[in-house]
């Protein structure tokens, strides 16, 4: 996977963690910088694990579905790109806009944002990827986004939050279908 590639995928990745960074943004009455970190940090670092944790679960099963690689990783990156897409048009619920950054409202938000990190991980194993610097990529890309995320939910509120997800739906699954088309020959 090329750095442009990955640096999609990330960006991709990062739009459910910019999403509530957004909200918390419009939650917290006086934004600062450490407040932006904060929230980067705790988004960043665990979408750097996850995408890490799903490569070495893995790559343990490598060999033994070799064949089919290419197909797994345009499968589930179509499919956590279409998710991304359907929460963001479809559902009703409202993200969360509780502007507490303790330990106990954020580390579930972090688990939350990076579940599909944990899949994209997965499709690493089968990948031609570096796995280290992808994960730094991912995880610094989330960490900045984030932080822009925040101070853009203090100055625009929730107007861009839910086309920020589509966005990133649509880059994973056409990353999903580059990825297929190259191992067919196509592209």
């Amino acid at each position: 996977m090329n750095f442009i590639s990955l640096l999609m995928l990330a960006v991709g990745l990062s739009m459910d963690a910019f999403a509530v960074a957004v909200c918390k943004g419009l939650a917290l009455k006086k934004i600062t910088f450490r407040h932006a970190l904060i929230v980067g940090l705790w988004f960043g670092i665990f979408q750097a694990l996850m995408p890490l944790l799903g490569y070495l679960l893995a790559a343990q099963f490598r060999d033994a579905i070799a064949a089919y690689d290419h197909w797994i990783a345009f499968i589930l990156l179509v499919l956590i790109g279409g998710n991304m897409i359907r929460e963001a048009v479809f559902e009703k619920e409202e993200a969360e806009t509780d502007g507490a950054l303790s330990f106990r409202s954020m580390l579930p938000l972090a688990v939350a944002t990076s579940i599909d990190a944990l899949a994209v991980g997965v499709t690493f194993a089968f990948l031609d990827v570096r796995i280290v610097p992808s994960v730094t990529l991912i995880g610094v890309t989330t960490l900045i986004l984030s932080m822009i995320g925040v101070k853009a939910g203090s100055l625009f509120g929730a107007k861009y939050e839910k086309k920020a997800e589509v966005l990133g739906g649509v880059i994973l699954i056409l990353l999903g279908v580059k990825t297929l088309l190259e191992h067919l020959g196509v592209i």
